[in-house]
């Protein structure tokens, strides 16, 4: 069963991405202040983003097999970087089919994780298919692998919470900000984290700018006088399950 606070065991999260990035721009934070709390991260990398994802290395001549080398080492780099586990699927992407093999895969994940907490791609996106294909087959397997009689391996979880990360177009993605996390004392991480994805460059400062704008927003609906840094950092996400509470905080 998931284990949440159980003693002597490390609380465990799980992100499933769809490309060797993703995890990066929009979770690299959380990932960070989770490994540096103690706590065990999962990537579960469905796709190296080889095809639609890694222009640069396509006009730069590289072959497929090349271009799926060079985002797996960069992927590796940053999860390094971040202090996290990342386990490749090699699913390929443009199109990420949804298929009842590789959300089998992922319950296998699930299990082998046993996650407190998941994060992984909202379900709208009209400018990029494979991201919501991985956020169904996140929530599918998620479901699957806490059922006692579905054949896979390890033990049932429980009903870790999900997290939807900020897409890249959020306003077309249906997303409104509803947790704001502070990652202020892992930005320099998340930054460091972000270089190591040189196919993708131009993202850069468009993700740190990102995390300039939700830290204000962060500020703004924290209140004042809290002692938050000058220059906040933050990152957003949302909810698609109930938070379950004891108390209204």
């Amino acid at each position: 069963m998931t284990h949440g606070n159980a003693p002597n065991t490390p609380r465990s999260t799980l992100v499933v991405t769809a490309h060797a990035g993703d995890f990066v721009w929009r979770a690299g934070g959380a990932i960070a202040l989770a490994a540096a709390r103690g706590e065990k991260v999962t990537i579960a990398c469905l796709t190296y983003g080889e095809r639609g994802e890694s222009a640069k290395a396509w006009r730069a001549g590289k072959s497929l097999e090349e271009i799926k080398q060079i985002r797996r080492g960069e992927a590796e780099a940053a999860a390094a970087a971040l202090g996290a586990e990342v386990v490749f699927f090699d699913a390929g992407d443009y199109p990420l089919t949804v298929t009842p093999e590789l959300t089998d895969r992922l319950v296998g994940a699930y299990r082998e994780a046993q996650p407190d907490v998941v994060l992984t791609h909202p379900l709208d996106d009209p400018y990029n298919g494979d991201h919501p294909a991985a956020a169904r087959m996140a929530l599918d397997a998620r479901v699957l692998a806490q059922a006692i009689g579905y054949p896979a391996e390890g033990e049932i979880i429980g009903a870790p919470p999900v997290f939807f990360f900020e897409p890249h177009q959020p306003e077309m993605c249906g997303f409104k900000p509803q947790v704001l996390l502070d990652i202020s004392e892992v930005w320099e991480t998340k930054r460091k984290a972000m270089e190591c994805l040189a196919a993708q460059q131009h993202l850069w400062d468009y993700y740190t700018d990102l995390a300039v704008r939700r830290g204000v927003q962060l500020k703004r609906n924290a209140g004042p006088n809290l002692g938050l840094a000058h220059k906040t950092m933050a990152e957003a996400y949302m909810r698609p399950y109930p938070q379950i509470a004891k108390e209204l905080t």
